[in-house]
């Protein structure tokens, strides 16, 4: 089992969205999670992958972690199917740096509880709930390496297909 200090390096969290993307990043111990900025959604010219590159590089991320968004069954719907092209296009941008899938569900919900219980008006919410969502992935991700000594989720190779994960 890998102890996960010695996983040590900023994280990039990614809520993928028809509209928006939003970004959030860790600190370089990989412990908190904090909002970064929201990106317009770019299908065509993927300037919003070229940003999360440029994003990753800066901070010397060692890892991406992308919102598989499940529905409540656990299947895969359209918006997974989306975000996991999505994670494939990151992937083949980043070479090494590794990008994987974490099931979210419910994310965006929650984050727009937590920010309407922290005052933000209904209005407000928009321009910050997708980076709100990416700090929730992002953190829940932290928090499960923490806790099983194992980087969370599946790794996702160029081109959005599964890599096999080894149980231990």
């Amino acid at each position: 089992m890998t102890d996960p200090r010695s996983r040590t390096g900023a994280r990039v969290g990614v809520d993928v969205g028809n509209a928006r993307v939003g970004v959030a990043a860790s600190d370089a111990s990989g412990v908190f999670a904090h909002p970064v900025r929201t990106l317009p959604r770019d299908a065509e010219g993927d300037s919003d992958v070229e940003a999360i590159v440029a994003l990753v590089d800066e901070l010397a991320a060692i890892e991406v972690v992308v919102g598989l968004p499940r529905l409540l069954s656990g299947e895969e719907g359209e918006a997974a199917r989306i975000a996991r092209d999505y994670a494939g296009r990151l992937a083949a941008r980043l070479g090494t740096v590794e990008v994987r899938m974490v099931d979210e569900r419910l994310t965006t919900v929650d984050a727009h509880r937590r920010l309407r219980d922290s005052g933000v008006p209904g209005r407000g919410q928009r321009a910050v709930v997708d980076q709100a969502a990416a700090v929730l992935i992002l953190q829940s991700a932290l928090d499960t390496e923490s806790l099983s000594g194992r980087p969370p989720g599946e790794t996702v190779t160029p081109g959005g297909k599964r890599k096999k994960e080894r149980r231990r």
